[in-house]
């Protein structure tokens, strides 16, 4: 039997040229030459991608109002009033399967990322796709480069983990930023709120100015009127139009600036308006910035009190007492999940965990949850589908559940401290209907 010719199966065009391809050929150079030829430089499709990726394209590559557009095309049920999580979460499922929805996503990733497209497909080798990639951040050209550098046919996995790798730290100094932009924000809502003042006072002294000139014109256009119709009535047959022709030009110049005083007045009250809707946005914007200022404060507090005394090795060292709570933690990463576990096990508490699907079965989650007392997940480190399937059991088995911000300890202690005494109550309670 004649060797077989080693060929790049990820890379051939279709399953004819796959199968040719892996087909038996000589080591001559005509036979290389012929291998050579039935590789095509054909572009993955998102399907294609390893599924742990989808949620980072899906995140970064399309706009909320993008994703919402294409779910509506496809006509799924809630996706005019989803929230961004879960358009997000309904994106990252439609990608997994090679069907209607996942190439039309496919085509609005491609459309909105032609440019970049067009310039990585100059690339012919991935050191050439590498240097592309490196140019686009550079430039800030991240959404468009990574859309184009997965989907290229040179791109390797050496490549593909470190073009991830990049745009997962670019969220994390993104994160970074907002603690800035939140003192900005601050700033900003001392100028908003001088400002709204200033225009509250200079819209009221308008507002009293227009009412009063709009008495004294009604007042003076009621009084010429009522001298007109007893001139009219009392007078003699000899008056002509010309003698009142005095009169009514007074009433037309009245009346013109009625009118541009009605005009004027419409137009202060739509700046009232505009101005309003401007503080609330800044009001909304200053509430979320407040809410996530809280929830770290309110970590900070929870490490602060718990984090040493739990890790420490002394008998007397436990702050924090669970009495016994079982808590499933679904997801999280490998290390950090060992310091949840010690952090839970101090605490007298229960400590059941699942990775989210990642190596162990799904299936394993509703007996873990009729185990456990609550629930809990970190939203940047569980899959889409292992999130859902966890609020559903939950929901189903009358079980808590809580989405925590992140993977670290510092979340986990500030979500699970105040939730202790509620989950005793709720024993307490069923013990006694029992």
């Amino acid at each position: 039997m004649a060797p077989v010719f080693p060929l790049d199966l990820s890379r051939t065009a279709s399953p004819g040229a796959r199968r040719i391809a892996t087909a038996t050929f000589g080591e001559t150079p005509a036979d290389h030459q012929l291998a050579d030829l039935l590789r095509e430089r054909r572009r993955r499709r998102i399907w294609d991608i390893d599924s742990t990726l989808h949620c980072s394209i899906i995140g970064t590559c399309l706009s909320t109002a993008e994703l919402r557009q294409l779910l509506i095309r496809l006509q799924l049920s809630g996706a005019e009033t989803a929230s961004d999580h879960e358009l997000h979460g309904q994106g990252v499922l439609l990608a997994r399967n090679r069907d209607t929805a996942a190439k039309l996503l496919n085509k609005a990733l491609d459309r909105r990322h032609l440019l970049a497209i067009s310039q990585f497909a100059k690339a012919r080798s991935e050191a050439e796709v590498s240097a592309a990639w490196t140019d686009a951040v550079k430039r800030g050209d991240i959404p468009g480069a990574y859309w184009a550098a997965l989907t290229h046919p040179e791109t390797g996995d050496a490549l593909r983990r470190k073009v991830f790798g990049e745009v997962h730290m670019l969220s994390h100094l993104v994160g970074a930023a907002n603690r800035a932009d939140i003192r900005r924000l601050r700033q900003l809502e001392d100028e908003n709120a001088a400002l709204l003042a200033k225009v509250e006072r200079q819209q009221a002294q308008l507002r009293d100015a227009l009412v009063e000139r709009d008495a004294k014109i009604h007042a003076l256009t009621a009084a010429l009127a009522q001298r007109i119709d007893a001139e009219t009535a009392g007078g003699s047959a000899e008056e002509t139009p010309a003698q009142n022709a005095p009169l009514a030009s007074v009433v037309a110049v009245l009346e013109r600036k009625l009118t541009a005083e009605k005009a004027r007045r419409e137009r202060a009250e739509q700046r009232v308006q505009e101005s309003a809707a401007a503080r609330a946005e800044a009001e909304a914007t200053g509430r979320g910035a407040v809410s996530e200022r809280d929830a770290l404060r309110a970590e900070l507090a929870a490490a602060e009190e718990n984090l040493a005394a739990l890790l420490d090795e002394g008998e007397e060292a436990a702050a924090l007492d669970l009495n016994g709570l079982s808590v499933l933690y679904v997801g999280g990463r490998p290390h950090q999940v060992d310091h949840v576990r010690a952090v839970s096990e101090r605490a007298s508490a229960r400590f059941l965990h699942h990775d989210g699907g990642i190596d162990e079965r799904s299936g394993l989650l509703p007996g873990l949850i009729s185990r456990a007392d609550i629930a809990l997940f970190p939203v940047d480190c569980i899959s889409h589908e292992a999130a859902l399937l966890v609020k559903r059991l939950c929901r189903q088995s009358g079980k808590p559940w809580i989405p925590l911000r992140s993977a670290s300890v510092t979340a986990f202690l500030a979500a699970v401290a105040p939730m202790r005494s509620a989950v005793s109550d709720a024993r307490n309670l069923a013990a006694l209907s029992s």
